[in-house]
């Protein structure tokens, strides 16, 4: 009977020691098994891509002299760091309505840099960022006049400048904001101040329009409006 209990009594303490072994070994498997998918996702250091159109080139392109198309590709580190690549297609002809003469160019232009979100919350649906570019171009300009007719001996006196090679570079700093709005759908505007860095214009030694900077005369500031799509 002495044996019978003491078998009893060491299968009991075996079994409670094998209970408590299992417990402790599925408590990370549970702790696991609730931690929400997009909290892991949230913890990853890459976090994905985001492709971005502006609409705001087209429109000036549509409604006046010059405008541009400008894609970007950005990525997304933590919901914090944002590197970006932009690239873009400009196109101008402006005629000049007291002189006549008309200025001409279309090319690419590039801008490589970097956007910071700084609201605390990183994984918010809204992202308050600003950002730094560095940007570039080449590209050849076309000046033309339609001609002065010698008020005396007749004859017309034609103007022209054509192929004039000439690159720029220049830096921007920004701020902005983006807003979720349906499933893989963002949108999103941002304030720009450009400074040049280095010029070559030509002989000419001023053109009036530089593809992805904007006119010679104008403030340094300039704004774009995108649709993002979050890949």
């Amino acid at each position: 009977m002495t044996l019978l209990r003491s078998i009893s009594s060491s299968v009991s303490r075996q079994t409670g020691s094998l209970l408590i072994l299992a417990a402790l070994l599925a408590v990370p498997a549970v702790a696991s098994a609730q931690t929400p998918p997009d909290e892991e996702k949230r913890e990853a250091w890459f976090q994905g891509l985001e492709l971005s159109v502006d609409v705001v080139g087209p429109a000036m392109l549509a409604l006046g002299d010059y405008g541009a198309v400008e894609a970007a590709l950005r990525m997304n580190i933590k919901g914090k760091y944002f590197p970006i690549v932009e690239i873009g297609y400009a196109d101008c002809e402006k005629t000049e309505e007291t002189t006549s003469l008309t200025y001409t160019t279309s090319a690419p232009y590039y801008r490589i840099g970097c956007d910071f979100n700084i609201l605390r919350d990183k994984h918010d649906i809204y992202r308050l960022y600003i950002g730094v570019r560095y940007a570039y171009t080449s590209y050849e300009y076309d000046l033309s006049h339609p001609g002065i007719t010698d008020p005396v001996w007749g004859g017309t006196s034609e103007y022209s400048i054509m192929g004039e090679s000439a690159s720029y570079q220049w830096f921007e700093a920004l701020a902005g904001v983006q807003a979720k709005i349906w499933g893989p759908l963002h949108l999103g505007w941002s304030l720009r101040y450009k400074s040049r860095i280095s010029s070559d214009e030509g002989s000419l030694g001023k053109s009036w329009y530089v593809p992805g900077y904007g006119t010679s005369d104008s403030s340094g500031f300039g704004a774009t409006f995108n649709i993002i799509f979050v890949l």
